[in-house]
């Protein structure tokens, strides 16, 4: 059993969320696959966001249908200032964040140590008596090119009640 001290303990709160329009890519992506998918991702709804003049909203996140397995169903992308109508090519489509009640932590360190800030939610929900969604996401404040040490970098993690 691991010990847990209290700066590692994610501050879990309850939110309630509004509806967030979104351009995305939507793929079923391999695991030891999703920072290629991510940075493909990315770059395209960039492109097709400034090719049809929709501002972005808000930093890049990657919505998760699903408990990651080896592969999972994920689309990436960011929100956007108007709904994004897709036909681009590249397969950017728009999409939307789901309004409702959500848990939300700010995960601080690298990505492989996630597992750890969904766990804390899982127990939280658990906790309230409340059933976590089947999807959730990440918004990523912390851009890796600038901020080279991932003990610094910032992961906002979302989890809808189901």
């Amino acid at each position: 059993m691991t010990e847990t001290t209290p700066e590692k303990t994610p501050d879990i709160k309850s939110t309630q969320l509004q509806e967030l329009s979104t351009a995305v890519l939507r793929e079923t992506v391999p695991m030891n696959e999703l920072t290629e998918f991510f940075g493909r991702a990315f770059g395209a709804v960039m492109s097709a966001a400034e090719q049809q003049h929709v501002p972005l909203a808000g930093p890049p996140f990657a919505l998760y249908r699903g408990m990651p397995p080896d592969v999972i169903d994920v689309e990436a992308g960011f929100p956007v200032a108007e709904p994004f109508s897709g036909g681009v090519d590249g397969g950017v489509t728009g999409g939307s964040l789901p309004a409702g009640q959500a848990f939300e932590a700010m995960h601080v360190g690298p990505y492989d140590t996630l597992a750890e800030t969904y766990e804390a939610i899982m127990g939280k929900m658990q906790a309230e008596g409340v059933t976590p969604g089947s999807s959730m996401w990440e918004y990523y404040l912390s851009d890796p090119a600038a901020e080279p040490d991932p003990a610094m970098w910032k992961t906002l993690v979302v989890w809808p009640v189901g």
